[in-house]
């Protein structure tokens, strides 16, 4: 499948962010990751305008899942408690681009793991593989102020994407990113001008809008996907349009949304057909939507889906 030539006409275009930093730029990464570009919508002008390649981040989390439905947590049955081997396969086996390390044992509400839990298992996956890192907190602002710093000082160097800071909640986080030399995830409820809003309240404490991706909340299939789609949609249109409020890549969240949904999970539904096959199947689908409305890092989880999704952009962005 190749990219149609349609000849528009933009102003912008969306930045270009590298993660990752090799031995040559103070790090320990083996290779790095760069995303964005893009100066028109996907599908449209010269195969040049397309930009770079979007990305594919798997999920790792710091401590077992005890929610996960059996058909996902199957493929990783011998290394969801340990996050260094898990990471090393979803690189070594299953192809990531990226590993999103997810703090979900830290929660108040789970495991309530503290900051040297999560060092622990931030060192060990950095040492584990050599693909840039995704940071993501649990959620939880007090909890997440308390310990991603230091995970933050603990990948000092290795220029990761760390987050996410929100309207109300991006002070802390953004000075730490700032100083460990970090990129920021900002963060918005699916919401055009909150989104603008947090790149400008990180952009005023100086942390430059080059090294900013934005996070909108995923909407999965059936479950908001059409407006989800849409806000994607006019968050790329603003950017090419010349608002440099909107220039960021994005990162959305295909793996935890799409294994929330009943249709992927729900084992007793003989009519619906094969468990094994739904899970996979949902989450490639909402991924391939969001990916078409010009998203730049993809969230994933199961393996099936990873291929899936691979595949559909090795076509797509073939000439690249």
């Amino acid at each position: 499948m190749s990219v149609p030539e349609v000849a528009e006409s933009f102003t912008g275009e969306v930045s270009r962010v590298t993660l990752g930093a090799t031995k040559d730029s103070g790090g320990t990464r083996t290779s790095t990751v760069t995303v964005g570009g893009a100066r028109n919508m996907v599908y449209g002008g010269s195969r040049q305008d397309t930009g770079e390649k979007p990305v594919i981040a798997m999920d790792v989390l710091d401590s077992e899942p005890q929610d996960w439905p059996q058909v996902l947590a199957e493929p990783y049955k011998d290394v969801l408690d340990k996050p260094g081997e898990w990471a090393k396969k979803c690189v070594d086996e299953l192809g990531a681009d990226l590993i999103c390390l997810k703090f979900e044992g830290i929660h108040p509400d789970k495991a309530n793991k503290d900051a040297s839990h999560a060092v622990k298992v931030t060192e060990e996956v950095l040492k584990a593989v050599g693909v840039p890192l995704v940071l993501w907190g649990c959620g939880n602002d007090e909890k997440d102020n308390q310990v991603m710093p230091k995970v933050s000082e603990a990948a000092k160097g290795e220029n990761c994407l760390i987050g996410t800071v929100t309207e109300d909640n991006y002070k802390a986080l953004t000075a730490i990113a700032l100083a460990d030399g970090h990129n920021l995830i900002t963060e918005a409820p699916l919401d055009i001008n909150i989104a603008k809003q947090v790149n400008i309240l990180a952009s005023d404490m100086g942390f430059p809008l080059k090294r900013i991706v934005t996070f909108q909340a995923t909407g999965a299939l059936g479950y908001g996907i059409e407006y989800a789609y849409s806000i994607q949609e006019r968050q790329r249109l603003a950017a090419l349009g010349g608002d440099k409020m909107m220039t960021m890549p994005v990162i959305c969240d295909v793996g935890y949304e799409s294994w929330r949904a009943k249709e992927a999970q729900l084992a007793d539904a003989p009519g619906w057909g094969a468990v094994q096959d739904r899970g996979p199947m949902w989450e490639a689908a909402t991924a391939i939507c969001l990916l078409q409305a010009g998203v730049d890092i993809i969230r994933m989880r199961h393996p099936r889906a990873v291929a899936t999704v691979k595949n559909f952009i090795n076509q797509i962005w073939s000439s690249q």
